[in-house]
This record gives C-alpha cells, sequence and structure tokens, in this order.
C-alpha cells in the first residue's frame, strides 16, 4: 500500500507527471507539445525531473479547456486542482495544502 502524500509540492508533481503521461498517450498531442516545448522525445524523461518543464506541462494542459477536462476525467481530479497544482509549482514559496 502506497503511503499518502500530503506535501503540496509532491502532490504538485504528482499531477504534472500524471499531464505529461495524458499527453504523450495522444500523439497529436504530444506532437505539439514537443514542438512547442522544444525539446525531443529522448529528453522526456529527464525533463521531467525540472520543476519549471512540469510548470509548462500544466500550462500546456490548461490553456484549452477540452483538454483540461479530458485530462481531469482521466485523472479523476477536479479542474480547480489541476490549476492549483500549476500554482504550486509556479510559486517556490508556496505553503498551502493542494486540495
Amino acid at each position: 500500500m502506497k503511503k499518502p502524500v500530503h506535501n503540496p509540492r509532491e502532490v504538485a508533481e504528482i499531477v504534472a507527471v500524471q499531464a505529461l503521461s495524458f499527453i504523450a498517450g495522444d500523439p497529436e498531442k504530444l506532437g505539439l507539445f514537443l514542438a512547442e516545448t522544444g525539446i525531443g522525445p529522448e529528453t522526456l524523461r529527464t525533463a521531467a525531473a525540472d520543476p519549471q518543464f512540469l510548470v509548462s506541462v500544466l500550462d500546456f494542459v490548461m490553456r484549452d479547456d477540452a483538454t483540461v477536462k479530458a485530462f481531469a476525467s482521466a485523472s479523476q481530479l477536479h479542474p480547480t486542482n489541476i490549476a492549483a497544482a500549476r500554482e504550486v509549482l509556479g510559486d517556490p514559496d508556496w505553503e498551502r495544502d493542494v486540495p
């Protein structure tokens, strides 16, 4: 059984990695994301360790309502949780809990 995660930054990173997996599952979205970020598929895993890259993943998902809704549904999250994760990753001094 996995231990529950309570650290807001860790929760936000998990959401962002789930979003990256969601993007990677759709060749069209993945191609667009890679073109916009300028990284190649071979560096995707390495880039995922960078919090700023994870911010760009959530920005990509959040810029389109349909994508936000599809990711929220696939990950069983409320869209506001995705926005909260983006806020936490974008603010290094964040101290509130992510819902």
